[in-house]
């Protein structure tokens, strides 16, 4: 006889979770059912009404929320205000990123590859960008992903978190791979991120085996009561077990918000990944991490004795040290804009720690904070990256030293990322120069901008806390950052555009009837006749236009990250209400 009772489950409380799941399952059955013409539309419709109805989700459970904390299947999904809190920064961190993705721009081409398993080079490959395929399959990896990112913060088992690891993160090995430019060095991307994010998974699932070993249970709730009263241990009083258990689950967490000694992936994957998957990741997963983090951290510290929480508050302050040092002396000298911004990514993980060292109310409201002012200005910066491209332009050199005629042949490349390229874009797109800056004094910290209370806040929970040594490195380690976000602003605002043109074969270079390539730009120069008169072929930056999404997003960054900065009471009020834990 089967004594199996099925336990009863609050449908609504997981809601969030899944809505974005199941439109994640219908969009695969989309891919297999729907004509060719109307996927693509079919499966946006789709992925934005999920994205959308899980923040409406999101919004009935508050008040819900906030009087007691949910508890499904025996603390399986444990949805508390701080978990609500990070689901609602993450619902808007995707939703916006969708819209990026979504960007075809006025090239009619998106950012993906028409076919992502294609062997770069091949003629399968240009067979199939030259048939149009599109690759729709993007959206339900994005909403599985979506998915994993919010059932992270939002479960007490040790083992559940590590299946929303694993879901959040498999999507996104994919994603990486699939740029319609730079085809190797996004393979190379994914397969970086994959292998290094094995060993990540890897080192959780040991620190869960020995969590497990020393409290006999996997649930945060009774490892605590374990912490409490060590005679129940299977294994007796063994602090030092727990400790390094905790410490390798931290170290998992760690790597998916880039910190260091784990950061090594992200400069590599940011540059190599598709652009707006770049910025998808860089808000996305960095808040999802981040409030796992912060539950594993905050839950177990109320069972840790002073010596063990002293222990693990050291790791914390070694950690937070390093990833400020690495992420603003080491994006101090990058040349390529994504890279930058990658190393930018890693300090503001530093940053992050310094907020949560205390353990406290107090950290968890800042980091809920930072965490949406962070994506906001991540999201919009990408996406500004997007627009900004190379271009093929083709003319006449008379061979004097004159110039000729250089009418543009339309053919657009992929992004212009090296830092050169944007000095003078301030005279091509003045708005679009005038919101990336806006998203860089926001990263830098600059008054006025959601980064400055964002900062504000961190600083001010590690004071609380009584790190405040740790809280002047962070002064000291964003002051230095701000060189290199002015850097790039006075590059597009200040500097004029380079004289020469780029990539310009001189006169003369090939004979007659000869044609020279030109290593620099990608460019040709044929001579026309036996004059000296020769045909070139320049690379040159341009902006190309938006169609709509990519635009909507950068203008509600921007809006989010002034009101955000200006008036941020009504926000500070909410995350004020989302920064409690509670059994």
């Amino acid at each position: 006889m089967n004594d199996f009772v099925a336990p009863p489950i609050d449908w609504a409380a997981v809601s969030p979770v899944l809505i974005v799941l199941a439109a994640g399952v219908l969009g695969v059955l989309l891919e297999a059912f729907v004509p060719e013409k109307a996927r693509r539309t079919t499966q946006l419709t789709l992925t934005l009404a999920a994205l959308a109805g899980s923040l409406v989700a999101v919004g009935l459970l508050w008040d819900r929320v906030q009087e007691n904390a949910l508890s499904v299947v025996g603390g399986s999904y444990l949805l508390t205000p701080f978990g609500l809190g990070v689901q609602a920064v993450i619902g808007v961190c995707a939703l916006l990123g969708v819209l990026v993705v979504a960007e075809r721009t006025t090239t009619g081409q998106d950012a993906f590859a028409p076919a992502a398993a294609a062997v770069p080079g091949t003629a399968y490959e240009d067979e199939t960008r030259r048939a149009g395929l599109q690759q729709t399959e993007i959206y339900p990896l994005l909403l599985f992903s979506t998915g994993g990112m919010l059932l992270f913060p939002a479960t007490d088992d040790l083992i559940v978190m590590f299946v929303a690891l694993e879901v959040l993160s498999l999507p996104l090995y994919v994603l990486c791979a699939t740029a319609r430019r730079r085809r190797l060095l996004s393979q190379e991307a994914a397969f970086k991120y994959f292998v290094l994010g094995a060993f990540a998974s890897a080192l959780f699932v040991f620190g869960i085996a020995l969590v497990y070993g020393f409290a006999g249970t996997v649930r945060l709730q009774g490892v605590v009561q374990v912490l409490a009263d060590p005679s129940v241990s299977p294994l007796g009083s063994m602090p030092a077990l727990v400790v390094v258990g905790l410490l390798l689950v931290l170290s998992g967490l760690l790597f998916k918000i880039g910190a260091a000694p784990l950061h090594a992936w992200t400069p590599d994957v940011y540059q190599g990944a598709p652009t707006p998957i770049t910025g998808f990741m860089a808000a996305c997963t960095k808040a999802a991490a981040m409030g796992a983090l912060v539950r594993v951290l905050f839950t177990l510290a109320n069972g840790l004795d002073p010596a063990t929480r002293h222990d693990v508050e050291v790791a914390l302050w070694a950690v937070a040290i390093l990833t400020m040092l690495i992420g603003t002396v080491v994006g101090a000298v990058q040349t390529d804009v994504k890279r930058l911004l990658a190393y930018s990514a890693i300090a503001h993980a530093g940053f992050l720690l310094v907020g949560v060292v205390g353990m406290d109310e107090a950290g968890s409201r800042a980091v809920l904070f930072y965490l949406l002012a962070y994506g906001l200005a991540s999201v919009g910066a990408f996406a500004v990256v997007t627009l900004v491209r190379e271009r093929t332009v083709s003319g006449d050199d008379p061979g004097d030293g004159a110039t000729g005629t250089v009418p543009d042949d339309g053919v657009v490349l992929g992004e212009a990322t090296r830092l050169a390229q944007w000095a003078g874009l301030g005279r091509k797109a003045p708005w679009l120069t005038a919101a990336f800056s806006l998203f860089l004094l926001s990263m830098a910290g600059i008054p006025l901008t959601a980064g400055f209370v964002a900062k504000f806040g961190v600083f001010s929970a590690a004071v609380e806390a009584g790190a405040w040594p740790l809280a002047l490195l962070g002064v000291l380690a964003s002051a230095v950052s701000v060189f290199f976000y002015v850097r790039v602003i006075v590059l597009m605002v200040l500097t004029p555009p380079p004289g020469g043109e780029q990539g310009t074969a001189p006169a003369g270079a090939a004979s007659s009837g000869t044609t020279a390539s030109d290593q620099q730009g990608g460019g040709t120069a044929t001579v026309t006749g036996a004059a000296t008169r020769t045909l070139v072929s320049r690379t040159v930056v341009t902006v190309v236009g938006s169609r709509g999404p990519a635009a909507f997003a950068i203008a509600v960054c921007a809006v989010g990250v002034l009101l955000l900065g200006i008036l941020p009471a009504g926000a500070l009020d909410l995350v004020g209400q989302a920064a409690q834990f509670r059994p």
